[in-house]
């Protein structure tokens, strides 16, 4: 199996472009797969100067509706038009964050544009879905533990106005190969202490891997003390399990 990082909030060591914004580049004996597209066509970019070739492409899977996750798309598919998207149902909403700036509330759109659901190849996801032996897709992610306190100010625009996301559009992805499991999220709204529960649920294992990113960090970095304690008691949690976490973008 072989990972490389196409679009990461911070730089690498090959010169390729940054934006807020994620998506890993996944070949298997069968396969060749994006998690996630990043915020625009910048992964076209860095895949160039990588010698990654995303014409060869198959499968496209979208972690969740926010436009950093999920802004390549279009740019993608106008270079790629045959890869299936396997994108979760609920991922079309209008979602925004919600903000305070000279003492009044603002929102600012965190969506995806709505040509990327007229697209042929999108393939609407409920509940899971088994694409084959390598590649199997998971969501109904329950809440036994707490979700990440930044998922406070992310909405959803309704008819009634703002309501709370729930997230019952975030899915991940696992690829399995020689043996060998690795568990793929996006920014872990759900909490990754959830996201590893429901994984040992429906596989009764741990995975060998966890590539996510854990919704913990903030623009201005000033932590208060339930927040460190919020990542601190993560931490603690996650050395219930075997699983080695390669962290990322929002963590």
């Amino acid at each position: 199996m072989k990972i490389v990082n196409l679009v990461e909030n911070t730089p690498g060591s090959c010169g390729c472009g940054t934006e807020h914004g994620l998506c890993f580049y996944i070949e298997t004996e069968k396969h060749k797969v994006l998690m996630d597209t990043g915020a625009s066509g910048l992964l076209l970019e860095n895949a160039e100067k990588l010698g990654i070739d995303l014409a060869q492409v198959d499968t496209v899977v979208l972690s969740h509706g926010h436009y950093d996750h999920g802004g390549g798309i279009l740019p993608f598919a106008g270079e790629n038009p045959q890869a299936k998207i396997y994108i979760p149902e609920g991922a079309q909403e209008p979602f925004y964050s919600v903000y305070e700036k000279d003492g009044e509330l603002k929102k600012r759109y965190i969506g995806l544009p709505e040509e990327v659901f007229q697209l042929p190849q999108v393939v609407r996801v409920e509940g899971g879905a088994k694409i084959d032996e390598e590649l199997q897709l998971f969501s109904g992610i329950g809440r036994v533990k707490p979700s990440p306190s930044g998922n406070r100010s992310l909405k959803i625009q309704t008819e009634a106005g703002l309501k709370h996301d729930d997230f019952r559009h975030e899915q991940c992805l696992v690829v399995r190969q020689g043996g060998c499991a690795v568990l793929f999220s996006g920014c872990a709204h759900h909490g990754i202490l959830n996201i590893m529960e429901r994984y040992r649920e429906l596989y009764g294992s741990d995975p060998d891997a966890v590539v996510s990113g854990f919704h913990f960090m903030k623009k201005d970095e000033h932590y208060t003390r339930e927040e460190i304690r919020e990542m601190i008691r993560t931490a603690e949690g996650l050395k219930a399990y075997q699983s080695k976490f390669y962290t990322c973008h929002c963590t």
